[in-house]
């Protein structure tokens, strides 16, 4: 028992001797700072949900029933109330627009600056084997400044003939006349010799062909023809050109045809007190054609002489139509 005793007294000395150098500890302690309430928290703020309104659509309601189709079936087999027309072609007209007419017409004028005006024209004729057709054409003006003066005058006659044996003939003749002074020069006392200022110009002109309306029992087919122009003014100078064509074409059969033409133009410029300028052409064009309803191939060579100089060129044509051209 005294030692169970001593024991328990010991704990108690023990216990209080550690409560005093606890209590003594704490009243060395700091007391300058000033107290401070540390408070820990998990909260968090959270908004309140807001009301919403809910739109929640009905179903429709459910349709039962079932519709009648009405169904109408036409006849398969056709029958049209009408007919169709037939497809009767025409006959192409005969173009009237070169028909010959015996018109004949006068043209009279005149206007400021003594510009007197006159054409006129006159046709004769029955337009089947015979025709002729002549023309003149006059203007001149004069103005108000010395020398101002022009003229022209032209005069053409055409004529065409058909014989019985099948020959038409047609000729042309025609002349031209113009005149022009020179004027405006300075200053106006000048005095110029009248052939320094007057411009003459003649120019005549004719023309003369044939042709073969049926080709005849030796399938021959020729229409020569030869042109010639003068031009001259009033100094002597003048120039001069002839044309001349000579074609001939031979059928073989209805496919074939055998074509030659001669062709030549002469030209001769001669200057007054010069010598005379000449450029001569000569062509000679030999081909052969065929021809069918759709198709036309001529095929050849043309040799020529230019100022006796020769060149050779080809002649190639092909004409491709259809039916309906």
């Amino acid at each position: 028992m005294t030692t169970s005793n001593s024991i328990g007294m010991r704990s108690t000395a023990l216990i209080a001797l550690f409560l005093l150098v606890s209590g003594s500890l704490w009243a060395q302690r700091d007391t300058t700072k000033p107290r401070q309430i540390t408070v820990t928290s998990t909260f968090k703020p959270v908004l309140k949900e807001a009301a919403k309104i809910n739109f929640n659509a009905s179903p429709a309601a459910t349709d039962t029933t079932k519709p009648r189709l009405q169904y109408s079936l036409p006849n398969q087999n056709l029958s049209f109330a009408f007919q169709p027309g037939t497809l009767r072609p025409l006959a192409l007209p005969v173009d009237t627009g070169n028909k010959w007419k015996n018109e004949s017409f006068v043209k009279l004028g005149y206007g400021n600056l003594r510009n007197p005006f006159l054409h006129g024209a006159l046709s004769v004729g029955d337009g089947q084997t015979a025709g002729l057709t002549a023309q003149v054409k006059h203007i001149s003006a004069e103005g108000k400044r010395k020398y101002q003066e022009f003229s022209n005058t032209s005069a053409d006659v055409n004529a065409y003939f058909k014989n019985q044996k099948g020959l038409e003939w047609n000729a042309r003749v025609g002349a031209l006349q113009e005149k022009y002074n020179k004027y405006g020069f300075k200053p106006g006392t000048l005095v110029f010799p009248e052939d320094s200022l007057n411009v003459r110009f003649q120019t005549w002109r004719g023309r003369l062909s044939f042709r073969n309306m049926n080709r005849g029992e030796f399938g021959l087919s020729y229409a020569p023809e030869v042109k010639i122009d003068v031009f001259s003014d009033q100094l002597n100078n003048s120039e001069s050109n002839t044309y001349l064509n000579l074609p001939l074409q031979k059928s073989i059969g209805k496919t074939f045809a055998v074509d030659l033409a001669l062709t030549a133009n002469l030209s001769r410029y001669k200057p007054e007190k010069k010598n005379d300028v000449a450029n001569n052409f000569l062509m000679i064009s030999p081909s052969l054609i065929y021809k069918s309803p759709n198709i036309k191939i001529q095929a050849g060579i043309r040799p020529s002489w230019d100022n006796s100089e020769f060149k050779a060129f080809p002649n190639v044509m092909g004409e491709f139509s259809t039916s309906d051209q």
